[in-house]
């Protein structure tokens, strides 16, 4: 499924229109993805409980064929979060669509995950890492790299954690946020294994860890109450911020959020 965003004109902008008018909307059936048609894809999110970002990603459109939405993150946990770290709603609104992966979840079911070499090298020690990198470069190398993407990283890990398996999960990051597996005690898991397990349930866990992942960084926490989307990337993203404009998408997502004051509960 193609996401489908303010702007677009397609024959899928059509059918989405006609998705929408079946359950209650009264669009126009233009095809054209405009004020209108956002305003009935943000009414629709709220009504059955999805992130009211007034895009029709896959999610959405899961949804509207009558798909299985459990396993998704909901506009009350976006909601509860605003309270709990006293930021605002549009703010977390554009901090999970620039920065979430999409869909935490893989289509075979499995969470979405990253595995870096690089960390494996470092949290297994030098000499330990130094003996294992000639023999698994792929698995145990000082520089990142070896990605195989998608379903393919899950049996990179599965290879990992035949050399160390504490390491190889703390050196994986984890759902639509991508949360390291290294910082879950210190994020108030009980352990790494803990944290992964509760990883495989659904999104409103990867979006728990993300919140935690803020609450337990004092500047990040601020950059995001402040709407800094400079800093917060920086600090987010890393030195690789400015290159791929996170800055930027953030401010712009935000704006459109602020503007909208939806997806406030009644």
């Amino acid at each position: 499924m193609n996401t489908l965003r303010h702007g677009d004109q397609s024959l899928a902008v059509q059918q989405l229109q006609q998705a929408l008018n079946a359950r209650g909307a009264t669009l126009i059936v233009d095809g054209i993805y405009g004020d209108e048609t956002e305003k009935a894809v943000r009414a629709y999110q709220l009504g059955v409980g999805l992130v009211v970002d007034g895009i029709a990603a896959p999610k959405t459109q899961l949804a509207l064929a009558g798909g299985d939405c459990t396993p998704l993150l909901k506009n009350a946990d976006l909601v509860s979060a605003a309270k709990r770290l006293g930021v605002e709603l549009a703010a977390l609104y554009a901090v999970n669509e620039v920065e979430s992966a999409g869909r935490g979840f893989l289509g075979n079911g499995k969470p979405a995950i990253l595995f870096e070499r690089h960390v494996m090298h470092r949290q297994l020690g030098k000499a330990r890492a130094a003996a294992l990198t000639a023999q698994y470069p792929n698995l145990v190398n000082p520089r990142p790299g070896g990605y195989a993407g998608g379903v393919a990283e899950h049996q990179r890990l599965a290879n990992a954690r035949r050399i160390d398996d504490l390491a190889a999960l703390e050196s994986t990051s984890w759902g639509a946020f991508q949360i390291m597996g290294h910082h879950a005690t210190a994020l108030g898991y009980a352990s790494v294994h803990e944290f992964v397990e509760r990883m495989h349930r659904n999104e409103s866990e990867h979006f728990e860890a993300f919140v935690r992942f803020i609450a337990a960084d004092p500047q990040l926490h601020k950059a995001l109450k402040a709407r800094k989307w400079q800093d917060f990337a920086k600090r987010y993203n890393g030195p690789a911020y400015a290159r791929n404009l996170y800055d930027v998408k953030l401010e712009r997502a935000y704006q459109r959020h602020a503007a909208c004051h939806c997806g406030q509960p009644a």
